[in-house]
């Protein structure tokens, strides 16, 4: 216990030392990589996915993909000491990989067990981690320091690991991508000024409202003042 504390204090010094984006250049260049790629080849994939994928298969593709991400989801609550959420986790990978179907179904839900949020990420940010520099990863986009090394333990929490066949592990996570990807079509007509200033921000704004478990205040009632 006590190498868990003091590592996790070197982590909340080292990140602290780093200021929001000082990698911004490379960042850049890195963006515009993920972008072209996106356009040239994620995009079109993605396009083809839902244009010959019945809607009614889609969605059970997606809750197949949502009861998988429910375990390592489970785990991080239990690390937050979020135990009853940590528990409905528990019964939702139980009830949708059984009654669901292998989670094809998502009859957890219809059933009063909210589908929840969490990884790795956020349970080092609740034991006090600060994000550290803004970076954005080949392939995989925006991120921060305590972000991407989160991914680690999240990888181990995947049941990929418990799959002795490459081939499906592998059809498993191109299939998560491509359905992520579809999932997201469209939203760039939303995208304003400079793009990469949008999504960095908008992954910011994304990940406070994950920490907070969707508690964000707003500040519309100040508008009244000019009533």
């Amino acid at each position: 216990m006590t190498k868990i504390f003091s590592f996790t204090f070197i982590l909340i010094f080292t990140f602290q030392i780093f200021a929001n984006d000082p990698f911004e250049e490379i960042n850049r260049v890195t963006f515009d990589v993920n972008n072209s790629l996106d356009n040239s080849i994620a995009k079109p994939i993605a396009n083809g996915y839902k244009r010959i994928t019945p809607d009614i298969l889609e969605v059970g593709i997606s809750n197949v993909i949502f009861n998988i991400e429910d375990i390592s989801v489970c785990f991080n609550n239990l690390l937050q000491g979020k135990i009853i959420d940590g528990v409905s986790d528990l019964g939702r990978i139980i009830i949708n990989s059984s009654l669901g179907i292998g989670g094809i179904f998502d009859v957890a839900s219809t059933l009063g067990l909210k589908k929840h949020d969490e990884d790795f990420g956020q349970t080092l940010a609740k034991w006090g981690v600060p994000d550290g520099p803004y970076i954005v990863l080949p392939l995989l986009g925006p991120s921060t320091l305590k972000d991407s090394f989160a991914m680690i333990p999240d990888a181990f929490l995947s049941p990929s690991i418990f799959i002795d066949h490459e081939r499906t592990v592998y059809s498993l996570k191109f299939l998560d991508l491509i359905d992520t990807r579809a999932r997201y079509l469209g939203l760039e007509s939303i995208v304003i000024g400079d793009q990469y200033i949008f999504f960095r921000d908008a992954y910011y704004q994304n990940r406070e409202f994950e920490l907070k478990d969707g508690l964000i205040e707003d500040n519309f009632d100040n508008f009244d003042d000019f009533d």
